[in-house]
């Protein structure tokens, strides 16, 4: 066989060899690619029925065949944020900033971890961040400054959205809870002269009418929760808010008292305003975990409930 001849069988063997190779890639990335859409949509089913857990396994799956992925770190933080793995939710929705570190998107689900840890300092600074990227969120900005108790520049800023024209009825409420709370403070800060201590219900709402002191409305709610008077639980803590709208004391009671009365959607949507106005009170904390735990449990929301039940007796101990 000639030289020529050798030359040219063993080019054309080559050409088929690298075919193959090829082909043989192309199909192994094609099985790949088909896979990591499989776990990647079984993940996203498995977190639409509140299966957290099944969702980071499918998840898990897809990050060994795609390393690095942002839209896989971006579902693992939003599942285990749900699992109130806090460490592991601030973790991955890092790894996912790394790599868009200027998306709107990711910023909001890294403000939202933090604030779960009420990390509200460092939410700030996030939020700030988003707002030289969109302008318009700025209210969530006011609501951060409120819930740190930066009561000052929440008023700066919502000045500043008012003559911009972006007030809304969000930015009105907070506008509203920060004169209330000003008000609120000669009643709150004043030491109660009149004894409340043996007194019966008409006689304490006869002195809280004559002296609106908190600590008087305090001592009703306690007492009337301790009598069964929902109703009136309900009525009293509604009215306190009016005038001391950023005591959580209130919220859990006015919670409580829709609980009881079987207005559990209303329960939930008071219970979460109260809540942010809890700082560093665990015992008050695992009392709104135990209240969102109820209303849940009687809309049917076993897996809801579940999750506030574990949250609330993992800080009663």
């Amino acid at each position: 066989m000639g030289t020529k001849n050798l030359y040219r069988i063993m080019a054309v063997g080559m050409f088929f060899i690298s075919g193959f190779i090829y082909a043989q890639n192309i199909n192994i990335a094609e099985e790949n690619s088909l896979k990591f859409q499989t776990h990647f949509f079984e993940a996203l089913k498995q977190k639409a029925i509140k299966n957290y857990g099944k969702a980071i396994e499918n998840l898990e799956l897809c990050n060994e065949i795609e390393a690095a992925n942002v839209a896989v770190f971006f579902e693992l933080s939003k599942n285990h944020l749900e699992l109130n793995n806090y460490f592991e939710a601030e973790l991955f929705i890092d790894k996912a900033l790394q790599q868009a570190p200027e998306n709107r998107y990711l910023l909001q689900h890294k403000v939202a971890v933090l604030k779960a840890q009420r990390n509200f300092h460092k939410a700030i600074e996030i939020q700030q961040k988003i707002l030289k990227i969109q302008p318009k969120e700025s209210e969530e900005l006011v609501f951060l400054y409120i819930q740190n108790q930066n009561f000052e520049e929440a008023e700066a800023l919502i000045a500043k959205m008012e003559e911009n024209a972006m007030a809304t009825l969000r930015l009105k409420s907070f506008k509203t809870f920060l004169e209330n709370r000003k008000a609120a403070q000669q009643y709150i800060n004043k030491p109660v002269n009149a004894s409340i201590e043996n007194k019966d219900i008409e006689t304490l709402k006869k002195l809280y009418s004559e002296k609106k002191e908190y600590k008087i409305v305090q001592e009703i709610l306690i007492q009337e929760d301790k009598e069964l008077l929902f109703e009136q639980v309900y009525a009293s803590s509604k009215e306190a808010l009016e005038l001391f709208p950023e005591q959580p004391f209130l919220y859990k009671m006015n919670g409580l008292a829709l609980n009881k009365l079987g207005k559990y959607n209303e329960a939930i949507a008071v219970l979460s305003i109260g809540i942010d106005f809890v700082i560093d009170n665990s015992a008050m904390e695992a009392d709104f975990y135990e209240q969102f735990a109820i209303s849940h449990e009687k809309l049917g929301n076993k897996s809801e409930a579940l999750k506030y039940k574990q949250r609330s007796a993992a800080l009663r101990k």
